[in-house]
């Protein structure tokens, strides 16, 4: 990165308040080229990055969790803009994925270091997401947990909702690859990058630069089994599972005849069908060389 090249840092804090405020002031003292913009309502992120695009600015660095990630990303998609990460909310899962620290100076290190990694931008009929789509249970889940339980209880308000959401019935999914054979299933994941949830590695083979989505589709939905698919996840061995499927394609459309909501980097999108690609454009991103280059 140019030592003189203009940053702006959007910033979705978690409630306007004095603590937003101090939060605003720690990042304005990391650099002197630093500009910050706060959000005040959903969407607001997207278009800053619109606008920091046609103002010039060279990086756009989202400091929130991965809804305010993947909102900036679709404000920047295909502009030749470097895109960063200070984790700063919620779930940081993107920048875990990432090795970028939690810590917001160590975070910002990595911003001042310039280093740029493209990698794959994920798309799901015409929005951008960069680490997960989750379609049937995760998704219902994300649509029933309220903004006011994700500040109070964090990850555990999606166990909460979790229990309530598996009692209904399940959905037939309709999942046809591209490049491989139709399936059937009650709720699919469709990865970008490795983890979910934070630590859980849930697609093993996945690279967020491969050209690849990773797929999971579970093919069953009592609170017998979603116990059995936790339990597996916790341990890893979740793809062994005689009723989980999992493959990699180049892109793939899901359909129901019911109601099926869509999730995208854990913010509710939408509801199927849904097709699920990459663009053409990769995206630019301020992160640390993956272990195996950064080794070699």
């Amino acid at each position: 990165m140019n030592k003189s090249s203009k940053i702006l840092v959007i910033l979705n804090p978690a409630a306007r308040s004095e603590k937003a405020s101090a939060m605003r002031e720690r990042i304005l003292a990391l650099s002197p080229r630093v500009t910050v913009w706060m959000t005040e309502s959903p969407g607001d992120a997207r278009m800053l990055a619109q606008r920091a695009v046609q103002q010039g600015f060279e990086s756009v660095i989202a400091a929130g969790g991965d809804g305010t990630v993947n909102e900036v990303v679709n404000g920047l998609a295909g502009a030749d803009v470097a895109f960063g990460i200070l984790p700063v909310g919620t779930m940081n899962v993107f920048a875990t994925e990432l090795g970028i620290s939690q810590n917001l100076s160590k975070a910002w290190e990595v911003i001042e270091a310039g280093n740029c990694r493209l990698i794959d931008l994920a798309k799901a009929n015409e929005e951008y997401f960069v680490q997960l789509g989750g379609v049937g249970l995760d998704a219902a889940v994300v649509q029933s947990t309220t903004p006011d339980s994700k500040k109070a209880l964090g990850p555990l308000s999606y166990l909460i909702t979790l229990a309530q959401v598996v009692a209904r019935k399940p959905p037939e999914l309709l999942i046809e690859p591209v490049d491989g054979p139709a399936r059937k299933g009650s709720f699919v994941l469709v990865g970008n990058g490795r983890l979910y949830g934070g630590p859980f590695v849930l697609f093993k083979d996945a690279r967020i630069d491969d050209g690849l989505l990773d797929v999971l589709v579970f093919e069953n939905q009592s609170h017998w089994d979603i116990m059995r698919y936790v339990q597996a996840i916790a341990f890893g061995n979740h793809s062994e599972l005689p009723d989980v499927q999992y493959f990699q394609t180049r892109g793939l459309r899901l359909s129901c005849e019911e109601y099926v909501p869509v999730e995208l980097d854990g913010e509710l999108c939408g509801h199927l069908p849904y097709e699920f690609g990459f663009s053409n454009r990769k995206l630019s991103v301020l992160a640390p060389e993956p272990p195996e280059v950064a080794s070699s």
